[in-house]
């Protein structure tokens, strides 16, 4: 097959014959250099291909009937583990805690060390209306005011708490609430006690220090990158007492993994606010609410990895510069150290030049030195011989 002649004009690597390379120690420096930024630069690329990233997307939320889960995890110093009790309400004014719900409260000493565990089965059902107790409460309480008395037990409570709270005892809260996916709230506080009880044990609603530590608040389980607005929030009382009330936003969530599995979960936002403690109201008890709504919309956040493709060309491009630019050095290198290698050559030359043509002058002067003196003897040799 005949080859066109003038296809050699497009080539664009051209080959220099093998007596025209030559390979040079600043070279291989710039080799070595090179190699280790081209490596570096290859791990960096693997690891970012490798890494997956999240896109966001939102819909109408359209999930119905089913339940939101709450998972409480707090710490009361200065409140004891019998004296607490949660309280969980929705929009219609019922009581929405199933039969699956699991609360704990574990006994803390002064230094928050766990001593005790207790299976928290006395919730407390209340309506909706102004979060105080309903009318049946109302009627009760009035029942037992008129009574004047207290039993037993409540003695016998009374002393035991009073005994923990000089002790420094307190409380911490964890477990799961279930909750129709409906707005209401849920709330830590003693209301679960009878109101002539919390008097006797706090000697009036103003000495309820509901201080409290939010370990863990979410509702639902936890995706990578999820944060919790409420995680390892500390609110401490001195001095003084009052509700605090935290306002949350829930947005319904699904995480999709690359797996193709889907994990149904929320996020939230949250607006706190304090209530301080009036001495003029005595009907209402410190407490700890969290009042709950939900968005609407959907948000679905998929993990996704970075196209082959995309690898190739960003790995083409960052290893073939770095190749151009260690090309680049080299050949300033190269020319740097033969420029300063031959100007010290021509000054050596130079140098020697001079010294050989020093030497020769000196030479030189010595032979006419020598020619004058040996042409003095003979002329008095000549002299002497003809007198």
């Amino acid at each position: 097959m005949g080859r066109i002649p003038s296809l050699k004009n497009f080539n664009a690597f051209p080959h220099a014959e093998d007596h025209l390379l030559k390979k040079t120690y600043s070279g291989a420096i710039v080799t070595i250099f090179g190699l280790i930024i081209m490596v570096t630069l290859f791990a960096h690329e693997l690891k970012f291909y490798l890494t997956t990233y999240t896109v966001h997307q939102m819909s109408v939320d359209l999930k119905r009937g089913e339940t939101l889960p709450i998972h409480i995890n707090m710490s009361f110093p200065s409140l004891p583990c019998e004296v607490l009790s949660v309280d969980a309400i929705d929009m219609s004014g019922k009581h929405e805690v199933d039969l699956h719900t699991n609360i704990w409260k574990l006994r803390l000493d002064k230094y928050g060390h766990i001593i005790g565990t207790e299976y928290l089965n006395d919730l407390v059902e209340k309506e909706h209306g102004t979060h105080n107790h309903d009318h049946d409460h109302e009627h009760q309480d009035e029942q037992k005011k008129q009574e004047h008395t207290f039993n037993e037990d409540a003695e016998k409570m009374v002393k035991s708490v009073k005994q923990a709270m000089e002790n420094g005892e307190g409380c911490r809260v964890y477990g799961v609430l279930d909750v129709q996916r409906v707005a209401g709230n849920f709330h830590i506080s003693v209301h679960g006690l009878n109101i002539f009880v919390a008097d006797k044990i706090f000697d009036g609603s103003s000495h309820v220090n509901v201080s409290h530590i939010i370990h863990d608040l979410s509702f639902g389980p936890k995706y990578p990158g999820i944060h919790n607005p409420l995680d390892d929030t500390t609110r401490i009382l001195h001095d003084t007492s009052g509700t605090f009330k935290y306002y949350i936003k829930i947005v319904p969530t699904e995480y999709r993994y690359l797996s193709k599995q889907v994990l149904p979960t929320n996020q939230f936002s949250v607006t706190e606010y304090f209530v301080p403690k009036r001495a003029t109201d005595r009907s209402a008890w410190p407490a700890v609410y969290f009042l709950y709504d939900l968005s609407p919309i959907t948000v679905t956040i998929k993990e996704e990895r970075r196209n082959f493709l995309h690898f190739l060309t960003r790995l083409c491009a960052v290893l073939g510069g770095t190749f151009a630019m260690t090309g680049m050095l080299d050949r300033w290198m190269y020319r740097l150290i033969e420029s300063v290698t031959k100007s010290k050559t021509r000054s050596v030359l130079r140098f020697v030049l001079m010294l050989l043509a020093l030497s020769l002058i000196t030479h030189a002067r010595l032979a006419r030195a020598h020619n004058s003196f040996v042409i003095k003897d003979f002329t008095q040799i000549g002299v002497t011989n003809v007198v």
